[in-house]
């Protein structure tokens, strides 16, 4: 392998899963620094389900995710700032909040089936001179053709990359490959491929240099693994493990591994693997669900693994974390 790869670093918007969604200025400064001076060029910061997601239905932040845009921006000004935007929690509005601090690139996140929802905001970043990236969610529930179409809708509206992003941790090697290839066969040239991979099956590093293989770029990443699920693939592990594939990352190993243990310490969290995680990934269900399912155990008494098999079965999608409760209710009833 060979070429150059750009890492997005989301230790502050999907690892906010690990922590509740609570983290403070200082930690959104330190982690900030840390991954700069590791060699990470673009650093994400939101609430864990994008901008708009402090609520009571996806959890409350303990800190404004404006403030710690900001804070990341004063310690980190060789990065490029990033979020996140999924249409119906955050707005088209937000845009220009965040551009104003300092953001110069938004991912649009969206069901795999559902890019035509995705336009105005994709149309919006551009008119700010935002990078505007589609981020198709969820993707193992797409075939590959069906996936490429989907990108080719992001294309038009004006995305500068599409994502292919394993929101369950459901891929393996062959199968991330294959979605990967196809937008790449799909879309015009100076449209990027990206990957973002979860880890609930431990395969996030060797399914992102599957995708690299074939065409990806852009990937994505989290210090220690931290996000929803399982969590993400871990930048120290992918950084070594791409300098042993011969790429060109800018990424700094041992200052990412010692940042790696350095938040770990400071967030008192790591990424989880253990049998509830491996299930989101088996059953291929949002990582994010697993908290919901654990609530809704608790409170009908039905183990965790079975109602999230269920959940899979049922194909439950983001925005559907109400039935969750419906569905553990029903599953008491039936025994």
């Amino acid at each position: 392998m060979s070429g150059a790869i750009r890492l997005t670093d989301s230790t502050l918007r999907d690892g906010s899963h690990s922590v509740g969604h609570g983290y403070t200025v200082e930690q959104a400064s330190t982690i900030g620094a840390l991954l700069s001076a590791g060699g990470v060029s673009v650093i994400e910061v939101a609430h864990g389900d994008g901008l708009g997601g402090s609520s009571f239905n996806y959890g409350m932040s303990a800190t404004s995710e404006l403030d710690l845009m900001r804070a990341v921006a004063a310690a980190a000004p060789d990065s490029t700032l990033a979020t996140l935007l999924l249409p119906g929690i955050g707005l088209a509005e937000d845009l220009e909040r965040v551009f104003e601090i300092g953001v110069r690139l938004v991912r649009i996140a969206i069901h795999c089936t559902e890019a035509d929802i995705a336009a105005q905001h994709v149309e919006r970043g551009r008119e700010l001179g935002m990078e505007v990236d589609g981020f198709l969610m969820m993707s193992h529930m797409s075939e590959p053709q069906e996936l490429a179409e989907q990108a080719r809708l992001m294309e038009s509206y004006g995305a500068d990359a599409v994502y292919v992003v394993d929101s369950a941790g459901y891929l393996v090697p062959s199968t991330a490959a294959a979605r990967v290839a196809a937008l790449r066969a799909a879309l015009e040239p100076a449209t990027v491929v990206g990957f973002h991979a979860h880890d609930n099956l431990g395969c996030g590093v060797g399914n992102t240099l599957a995708a690299i293989e074939v065409g990806a770029t852009v990937v994505d990443a989290s210090l220690a693994g931290l996000g929803a699920g399982a969590g993400n693939m871990a930048t120290e592990l992918f950084a070594g493990a791409a300098e042993r594939a011969g790429l060109d990352t800018g990424l700094d190993v041992l200052a990412l591994a010692a940042a790696a243990d350095q938040v770990s310490d400071l967030l008192g969290v790591r990424a989880r693997h253990d049998a509830t995680s491996l299930t989101v990934g088996y059953a291929g269900v949002y990582s994010s669900f697993l908290l919901h399912a654990e609530r809704a155990s608790e409170r009908f008494g039905v183990p965790v693994g079975e109602i999230l098999l269920e959940l899979g079965r049922r194909r439950i999608v983001g925005g559907q974390e109400d039935m969750i409760l419906d569905v553990a209710a029903e599953m008491t009833r039936a025994r």
